[in-house]
């Protein structure tokens, strides 16, 4: 299937030919195409020895040109204020990532509806951040390195001054199947299902002829790896794009049939894949194929990029993510991934499919159906089903549509059935299949787990369930192992929530803890979005029902936590900021399962007796009674856009973020935070911050923030994801912010509401640490923009490793030279560089002595304290220090 079309017209490159009216790249600027054959400069500089062997003249046209019935792709509302706004997608694709970026799956059933091609608007998707904007006319890819002519080529010298090559190809995500690992025990990816496959008609030229041409050195003058480099910005390693490498031998394999492609199904590349160039490697894991190439460099060293190394790696199943950083697992080559191995899944029935056993069903067998593959060219040469664990197997038809390259090789998926009598089926609880590839590699019986989640090819399982589908009749129901993504469903989830309710039970009975049913009991959406108060707040993680309200008390992260959440879905924010052991204390509070009504999170019987709900007519009272408030729904998601950015010193930005509107402002109480969203590598990452604007400013907020970059802290080799993540990001970029959130809240004059009950102060002693001074330096805001009116003193301790890392200390000393009787500031570094008469402040750690010196004493009824800071800081030096100067740190001590 790999033979060449050597001088085949490039007719379906004409201007205006074969493109579909939904195509993203429709409008792009096309050279138009000179419909001749290519003619090669010099065939000697770029043609493999194989050349001039002559090769069967497939053709594949007719793989991709029959019309699939696909519904057109739209402007997905989930893209709106994202930096992927401009791509059109289709909308049946399983979102895996929330909104951005994009990674989906199409559903299984769809996926099998078109056989051996998949519809390019249905192909999976796999992107780590957002689709570069391409021009076909403009793209160049350069090849340098250990090569003795370097070049840049135009994507129109790749297509007519090389030879075509045109073949299917089965690409497959190395996560395929990762929610199966997930169930057994989180990984660090995200959860797709067994629907990470799909299969195109690529159309490109061979690599090996481009480095050929361009006179690649050989091993001996240390030529041994290949890198490729796209064009996306991503945040990863603190900012990089995506990158990996083969090695030299690989790459200039002919039987390997690697290309450089600049079509797919007979059209030109789409955004999501790869538009205008993009490598496919055949036989290889998705991981490995680079899309929007921008360079080829020829290196002694593997490519360097962070996510060479840090994806697409299967570590034996005791490291963890932590031990893998701590004991460098990630750069130990024996656990790269490169080929496929591998696997088969059932697709026939489909996951809740119900059989009925009547006297007609009962007279011919059923028949099941489903895919397999292996890597490397390797031929799947049997595949088996058994229905009595493995005891017995059955011999399974296969069916493989494409023919083999002339070096043997097969790069495709094949498709395999079997007859079962339905008597068969119903003695048998289970159904497993196995699938063995020309080496006689076979699928483990048992899931081996990695902290990539990746190679998943453990027997594929389905459950029969016995059910009655109607009143007087019986049936059999089929249940797979999970659903993709966050739908529910599957009976490994339904195992999972069984084990995790029993060892809850079982823990109950040591220790007080609320009720838990022993019985599912079923809970609609609309049930819970009315448990949304302090006197009854229930949440949702991963369809099950949880009653936090005996819980807000003693949450370590404060109540507004729980309640910015409750009567609503947390899961992504759930799982992005919990330990296991907080996942394994939330069982505790199950009530039951969420029920699919079809509307969840969308309750149309509005409690306020308003068609419109609840939000519209907020915001009409707001914009009677004054400015409009971003922030007037805690439970909702705020999308701001990025105008500004200042580079305050080498760690330290301010970020500017527009409001959705130019009249709203933030709406966040003295004393709250907001969070602040990001997908990371897949997965949704979020950090509380506390804006530096004043609560009055109309149309944008500001957030000081102190970037921990990658390889600076010895004890956080990777730096800080999230601030990492904002310094990468380009103006207009979209974030996502909820809130307010915090318990403590400056309602002006001293008066405080903390932990919903008031307090009252005349004066205040504040500790901050690093970047914990934003809160802080909130406060003292407020009360110095409210004079003479506040006659509130402020007394602040301020602790940071160097002078250097002192936040936001112009204004500081701003205010204490303008303000001498409200505010008092005094600085303590760890250490200072300069000369000792040059620094007039504490050198150490914040200990009794200073906090005596510059704090007022505890033990008044008008004095409080506060702080926010390193918590190793607050409970080995601020708290033991205050409760011997005679603060109730259980009363009159607060953290933020």
């Amino acid at each position: 299937m790999a033979a060449s079309i050597q001088n085949r017209q490039l007719t379906n490159f004409e201007p205006g030919f074969n493109h579909r009216s939904d195509s993203p790249t429709r409008n792009c600027n096309y050279t138009s195409f000179n419909p001749s054959p290519f003619k090669p400069k010099s065939p000697s500089h770029f043609s493999s020895e194989e050349d001039s062997e002559e090769e069967e003249q497939l053709d594949n046209k007719a793989f991709y040109q029959t019309k699939h019935d696909v519904e057109p792709s739209i402007y997905d509302p989930r893209d709106e204020r994202t930096l992927d706004s401009w791509i059109k997608r289709n909308p049946s694709l399983i979102r895996l990532t929330g909104k951005h970026p994009f990674n989906c799956e199409p559903p299984l059933a769809r996926l099998m509806q078109y056989g051996f091609i998949t519809p390019t608007p249905l192909h999976y998707v796999r992107n780590h951040g957002s689709v570069p904007k391409a021009d076909w006319s403009t793209w160049t890819v350069e090849i340098t390195g250990l090569v003795k002519h370097p070049a840049r080529f135009t994507v129109d010298q790749l297509v007519h001054e090389f030879a075509p090559v045109e073949i299917p190809v089965t690409l497959v995500c190395a996560g395929n199947r990762r929610k199966e690992q997930n169930m057994v025990r989180q990984t660090v990816g995200f959860n797709w299902g067994p629907g990470a496959i799909s299969t195109s008609v690529w159309r490109g030229v061979r690599l090996c002829d481009v480095l050929k041409r361009c006179g690649i050195m050989s091993h001996k003058n240390g030529a041994l790896n290949v890198c490729f480099e796209g064009a996306d910005e991503l945040s990863g390693g603190g900012g990089c794009k995506y990158g990996t490498s083969v090695r030299r031998g690989v790459a200039m394999d002919p039987s390997r049939d690697i290309m450089l492609v600049y079509m797919q199904n007979g059209e030109a590349l789409t955004p999501d894949h790869g538009f205008p160039i993009r490598i496919i490697i055949p036989g290889f894991i998705g991981g490995r194929m680079v899309k929007w190439l921008k360079r080829i460099v020829v290196t002694t060293q593997e490519s360097e990029s962070y996510y060479h190394y840090k994806d697409n790696r299967v570590l034996p199943s005791h490291i963890d993510a932590e031990l893998a950083n701590a004991e460098a697992w990630w750069y130990k080559p024996e656990y790269i991934i490169n080929e496929l191995n591998i696997n088969s899944v059932i697709t026939t029935p489909g996951h809740d499919e119900v059989l009925p056993i009547t006297s007609m069903t009962t007279q011919k067998p059923f028949t099941m159906k489903g895919y397999s593959y292996s890597g490397g060219g390797r031929k799947v040469t049997r595949v088996e089903i058994t229905l009595d664990g493995g005891e017995t197997w059955r011999v399974c038809s296969l069916d493989h549509p494409e023919k083999p390259s002339k070096y043997g090789k097969y790069w495709c998926w094949c498709f395999w059935s079997l007859e079962v009598e339905i008597l068969d089926l119903l003695g048998s609880k289970e159904v497993a299949v196995r699938a063995w590839d020309e080496s006689l590699n076979t699928q483990p019986e048992k899931l081996i787990w990695n902290v990539k989640g990746m190679m998943n090819n453990c027997w594929f399982r389905v459950k029969i369930n016995i059910c009655r589908p109607n009143k007087g009749e019986i049936g059999m129901m089929f249940e797979h192992p999970i659903q993709p993504g966050n739908q529910s469903g599957g009976w490994m989830a339904r195992q999972m929530h069984m084990e995790t309710a029993e060892s809850a039970q079982s823990l109950k009975k040591s220790m007080s803890a609320p009720f838990m049913n022993t019985t599912t009991k079923y809970i609609t959406f609309s049930e819970v979005s009315k448990h949304s108060t302090r006197d009854s707040a229930w949440i949702v993680v991963h369809d099950h029902v949880y009653d936090c309200t005996s819980f807000l008390k003693d949450h370590p992260g404060g109540t507004d936590s729980i309640l910015i959440n409750a009567g609503t879905d947390c899961t992504e924010e759930f799982d992005a900021i919990h330990s296991n052991k907080a996942k394994e204390l939330l069982d505790m509070y199950r009530i039951g399962e969420l029920v699919n009504t079809g509307n969840n999170g969308h309750d149309e019987s509005s409690n306020d007796g308003s068609v419109h709900g609840k939000s519209l007519l907020l915001t009409i009272n707001e914009t009677q009674n004054g400015p409009v408030k971003a922030l007037a729904n805690p439970r909702e998601k705020v999308r701001c856009k990025l105008v500004y950015k200042k580079e305050i010193s080498h760690d330290v930005r301010l970020f500017r973020f527009a409001l959705p509107s130019s009249d709203q402002v933030l709406g966040l109480p003295v004393g709250k935070h907001v969070f602040v969203y990001a997908t990371i590598e897949g997965k949704i990452c979020m950090r509380a911050y506390t804006p530096t604007s004043p609560p009055d400013q109309v149309g944008h907020f500001d957030l000081v923030i102190k970037i921990y970059f990658k390889g600076e802290n010895p004890q956080f080799p990777n730096g800080g994801l999230l601030s990492q993540y904002l310094e990468s990001l380009p103006l207009d970029s979209i974030v996502d912010i909820k809130g307010p959130l915090g318990h403590i809240e400056y309602t002006g004059c001293g008066n405080f509401m903390i932990d919903g009950k008031p307090k009252f102060a005349k004066q205040l002693a504040m500790i901050a640490g690093g970047s914990g001074i934003t809160p802080v330096y909130q406060m003292i805001q407020a009360v110095l923009r409210d004079q003479p009116s506040d006659t509130t003193k402020m007394h602040l301790v301020y602790v940071n490793r160097t002078e250097d890392d002192i936040l936001l200390r112009d204004e500081l000393d701003q205010w204490a030279a303008l303000y001498p009787d409200r505010l008092k500031v005094w600085y303590v570094v760890g250490r200072f560089n300069g000369p000792k008469e040059m620094w007039s402040y504490s050198v150490g750690r914040v200990n009794e002595s200073i906090l005596r010196e510059h704090v007022p004493i505890g033990g008044s009824e008008d004095t409080l304290a506060f702080a926010c800071g390193p918590p190793q800081m607050i409970q080995s030096a601020v708290v033991p220090n205050l409760a011997k100067m005679n603060y109730d740190v259980e009363n009159s001590f607060f953290v933020f």
